[in-house]
């Protein structure tokens, strides 16, 4: 069995503007809030920076996801390729644009992902279910308190 390749798109509206959602993926303390609830998380959000997740899987098993920054244009786009890793075994490698669309007071967001998957490893279906939970989480940084 060879390599899986999978491309997903998903897009979500927030009611804040674009400056306000932007920020929540650039800053680690509201990121690791969102994305990396329970999980050890660190971001140096500048093109050529890293961003780590390390947690565990289900079955115990730590996992550690790694992105790069390679293109970061404020309230425009983010651009990251990243790993991720179940112990010291590859299980995926992909490329993601996070583009910031303002419609009016609100902002649409639209991630999408080109992946590939190793055999044996991640599924194609979880890493969106993931990525989508994320993104529903994400709307918590936006309510009044």
């Amino acid at each position: 069995m060879g390599v899986t390749h999978s491309t997903y798109t998903l897009e979500r509206r927030y009611p804040a503007p674009v400056a306000r959602v932007f920020e929540a993926w650039a800053n680690p303390e509201a990121r690791k809030r969102w994305m990396a609830q329970g999980a050890e998380h660190s971001q140096d959000f500048v093109v050529g920076g890293l961003e780590t997740v390390k947690g565990f899987d289900g079955e115990g098993r730590p996992l550690t996801f790694e992105a790069q920054y390679v293109d970061i244009v404020p309230n425009e786009h983010i651009l990251t390729t990243s790993t991720m890793r179940t112990g010291d075994v590859l299980s995926t490698t992909s490329v993601t644009s996070v583009e910031f669309q303002a419609d009016g007071n609100e902002t649409l967001l639209v991630v999408t992902e080109h992946g590939m998957y190793l055999p044996g490893q991640e599924q194609p279906e979880w890493r969106e279910q993931g990525v989508a939970q994320q993104l529903d989480t994400l709307t918590n940084e936006f309510k009044e308190i």
